[in-house]
């Protein structure tokens, strides 16, 4: 399987993993009573281990130093 990267600012990977959570949440709990519907269990088992993964880099990103620096007023990042 090829790696893709791209780059995405912390609110809108947060707001993707709302959006992921949300479709899983769908396809576990309400798609499986519409008629016709076919489960993937290897689909939905990969997409919430994606979301797991998403909301790890996104913890990571919030400890970062660069994080912290850039959540501080302009002169202390500076060290000023």
């Amino acid at each position: 399987m090829k790696n893709v990267k791209f780059e995405v600012t912390q609110q809108e990977l947060l707001l993707l993993i709302s959006l992921m959570s949300d479709q899983l949440f769908r396809r576990e709990f309400i798609d499986p009573k519409m008629p016709g519907y076919k489960r993937d269990p290897a689909e939905l088992a990969m997409g919430k281990e994606l979301v797991l993964r998403l909301k790890s880099v996104i913890r990571q990103a919030a400890e970062s130093p660069d994080e912290l620096i850039s959540r501080r007023h302009p002169n202390h990042a500076a060290g000023s």
